[in-house]
């Protein structure tokens, strides 16, 4: 009897293998779905198996069969985890609920419990693939499921299952289980591959694409879809180059890719031009296994950014042609020892000094020595020997060099290599071009102080004080340093102008600018026109008491200059100034908190009297200090 149980056994078994195998062969064909839709077929297909195993049960005791219903259900919660183990053991235990019998209620907790088994081994594997020893240990906890419930189950202790056919049924169970889940393991382990492929060729930062024997798209890749403006790659598939652009462009690609699939000859680098974008097309054949070309593969790089550097190149190229054009270059050859071969007059005429040595035959070591000695060449260092010798050593390497000659002209020398180890030396006269750039450095520069400089004062505009504050507290909040900053404001300044006239305004600006810059001592200090009769002083590394001392100071050379004000009530020219101070937390968190607190002092001294200095800080405020 048992070997007969083990024959039927063995039906049931390559049925149970044979669903699940079949599952792991179209399973692909659902992920176009979603996640939770594949967890419902899984459930469904393992529910379905569990079914047919049931179906091709073995009768061991009138109204007692025994099968592999188990291993599905198993595998199901491990695998599908609790959407795909609730399909499949409500769809197999309403199946045996309605075939009932009187092991029925057995039965179902026996499903049941090889159900949760697989969920706790489901939960247990979460934050991992699972991998071959899981499905084991699976298959040993199922064991032990099964030997359990024909002990402690009523109906299957009292018809003594376990004695029976505990072993066949447990160990058939556990055979299952571990080769169906080999099956779901390399099932997941090709999909995984899969993935990586088709994500390499989704997101490839080239444009991907296949297509049939008459160039129409199968599949493209992301890069492609965005070239096109398409959403989906369902939208370009079935699609031609016909459909995509001008019939001209579309009939030139057609019966190139139809050259390369009747010919089976690649197409490398192809240049094309394509929504307005520089491409290199490569294309191949493709073949099926008796060797028929079935359509191509085509890979395409974008280059415009390279077109357009290589046609820059190419115009800087033609610039510098024609302006060489009216240039007399001098040209040298060395061979690979280092003596002269070859030179033109030019060459030795571009070094005055040393051109009688700059002869057929010379070595390069005689020529730098007579350079040496006639000091032709600007910047020789003492070591005369040591750097003919260097400079000789490097004779055959690619380079290129300015050098200055005595008289203060400039020679470019471009030193490149020859196949045969020569070295070639082309020399230009750049003096013209040295100047110009030395002209044009110092007008860059001169034109940066303009922008960055206050017209009627002289000092900092509001633009390069914006610059040097930013710098500056970054800087202490680095260094965790104090920073302070005076913002100081004319009183009474408007009255001034509609009194004496702009003119004379002007004049007043120009000497309370004098008294800033006399009154700050450091080359770190800035000082700024931070707009009309405004000024501001930037204080790095300085304390709210070191910044009190500016503040005296430069009030004490205004008061000196003792300008004359008759709409002030103070018979002459004042100002009101505000100190704010700050350290490293502040000026990492908000910096511009100083401004503030230094604009609020300010404030507070113009309306409590003006004339007078006012200190604020994020922290704390001082005391004010009447000036007049």
């Amino acid at each position: 009897m048992v070997n007969g149980i083990w024959t039927q056994f063995g039906g049931n078994l390559s049925f149970v293998c044979l669903a699940i195998s079949l599952w792991a062969h179209f399973s692909t064909q659902f992920q176009r779905h979603s996640l939770l839709q594949q967890k419902i077929a899984f459930g469904i297909i393992a529910g379905g198996a569990s079914i047919g195993s049931i179906l091709l049960a073995v009768e061991f005791h009138p109204g007692i069969y025994i099968d592999l219903r188990f291993s599905p259900l198993a595998l199901a919660g491990m695998f599908g985890g609790p959407i795909a183990a609730a399909f499949a053991v409500a769809l197999a235990g309403a199946f045996r609920f309605a075939v009932g019998g009187a092991v029925m209620p057995d039965a179902i907790v026996s499903m049941a419990a090889a159900t949760a088994i697989g969920l706790i081994a489901h939960f247990w594997i979460r934050k991992r693939s699972p991998r071959f020893t899981d499905v084991v240990l699976l298959s040993i906890a199922l064991a032990g499921v099964i030997v359990a419930s024909m002990t402690l189950l009523p109906t299957l202790a009292s018809a003594d299952v376990l004695a029976g056919i505990g072993f066949p049924l447990t160990a058939l169970n556990c055979l299952a289980t571990i080769l169906c889940g080999f099956v779901l393991l390399k099932m997941q382990q090709w999909q995984l591959e899969r993935s990586i492929l088709v994500t390499a060729f989704s997101q490839s930062p080239d444009y991907l694409y296949v297509k049939d024997r008459n160039s129409r798209f199968i599949t493209v890749n992301e890069n492609m879809i965005r070239l096109y403006r398409f959403r989906t790659t369902a939208e370009m598939t079935g699609l031609s180059d016909f459909n995509l652009m001008s019939r001209p462009l579309a009939e030139e690609l057609y019966h190139r890719e139809q050259q390369v699939m009747e010919t089976g000859e690649p197409l490398i680098d192809c240049p094309e031009l394509i929504e307005g974008r520089a491409l290199l097309a490569s294309k191949v054949p493709l073949r099926d296994k008796q060797g028929r070309v079935i359509g191509l593969a085509g890979v395409t790089r974008d280059v415009t950014e390279r077109a357009a550097l290589e046609r820059e190149l190419r115009e800087s190229k033609n610039l510098l042609s024609h302006a060489m054009a009216g240039m007399s270059d001098g040209i040298a050859m060395y061979d690979k020892r280092g003596f002269l071969i070859f030179c033109n007059e030019q060459y030795r005429s571009a070094f005055p000094l040393s051109g009688d040595a700059r002869v057929v035959g010379a070595h390069i070591s005689d020529i730098l020595r007579r350079v040496a000695e006639t000091e032709e060449r600007a910047g020789i260092p003492e070591d005369r020997e040591e750097w003919i010798k260097a400079a000789s050593a490097s004779l055959h390497t690619n380079k290129d060099e300015e050098v200055q000659l005595h008289n203060g002209d400039w020679r470019s020398i471009r030193t490149r290599l020859a196949e045969d180890g020569a070295a070639m030396a082309v020399v230009s006269d750049i003096t013209a071009t040295k100047e110009a750039e030395i002209a044009l450095r110092l007008s860059a520069e001169q034109l940066r102080n303009l922008a960055e400089t206050d017209g009627l004062t002289g000092m900092a505009n509001r633009r390069a004080f914006d610059e040097a504050f930013a710098r500056e507290t970054a800087g202490s909040a680095r260094k965790n340093t104090p920073f302070s900053l005076l913002m100081i404001d004319i009183d009474r300044f408007k009255a001034y102008n509609d009194t004496y006239g702009h003119p004379v305004g002007d004049q007043c600006l120009r000497i309370v600018s004098k008294c800033l810059h006399q009154s700050v001592s450091r080359p770190a200090d800035i000082v700024a026109r931070y707009g009309g009769e405004e000024f501001v002083v930037l204080l790095p590394a300085t304390s709210a008491k070191g910044a009190m001392i500016v503040a005296e100071q430069f009030a004490r050379r205004l008061a000196q200059e003792n300008i004359v004000h008759s709409g002030s009530e103070f018979g002459r020219v004042t100002a009101s100034i505000g100190i704010s101070c700050a350290t490293g937390a502040t000026l990492r968190v908000n910096p511009t908190r100083l401004l503030t607190e230094a604009d609020a002092a300010l404030y507070d001294a113009k309306t409590q009297g003006r004339n007078r200095i006012l200190a604020h800080s994020p922290d704390e405020r001082h005391s004010m200090k009447d000036v007049g």
